[in-house]
């Protein structure tokens, strides 16, 4: 088999976290056409969590990072758009250990984010994997 295209591994990231979302109770829906910011979203029963699915990927040793906003071609244009007002959280898995990591867009940062593994220090500025890792509960 080939290489995996972008596509392929953003279909397969979605369809994990769907899997993640159903296991766990939760009732989760997919809009139709490809239009709105968000790829899922997630029903607890009492609150709807408009989600965008992410691949993350190995930045350096020690750290996965995966980007926090869109890029698109519009009439020959290059975009990049942030997804502050449009979605709830963002649900990346991390391929290298696929672990779901869960990130509420108040804590996401601009353009790109990084969670890390390890460290020699423990600085206020770092986004501890673990802190994100995605335990069955929304929110």
């Amino acid at each position: 088999m080939g290489t995996i295209n972008s596509k392929d591994k953003g279909d397969e990231t979605e369809a994990k976290v769907i899997h993640e979302l159903i296991s766990n109770g939760y009732s989760v829906s997919v809009p139709f056409g490809d239009n709105d910011k968000y790829d899922l979203i997630a029903d607890d029963g009492k609150n709807l969590y408009r989600i965008q699915c992410k691949t993350g990927w190995r930045n350096k040793e020690n750290t996965m990072r995966f980007n926090t906003h869109s890029q698109t071609t519009k009439e020959g244009e290059y975009h990049e758009d942030t997804y502050y007002g449009e979605v709830d959280a963002f649900v990346v898995r991390y391929p290298a250990n696929e672990t779901l990591y869960w990130i509420d867009i108040e804590e996401a940062t601009e353009q790109k984010m990084e969670l890390r593994f390890e460290a020699d220090v423990d600085h206020p500025s770092i986004n501890w994997a673990e802190e994100y890792e995605f335990d069955g509960e929304l929110s």
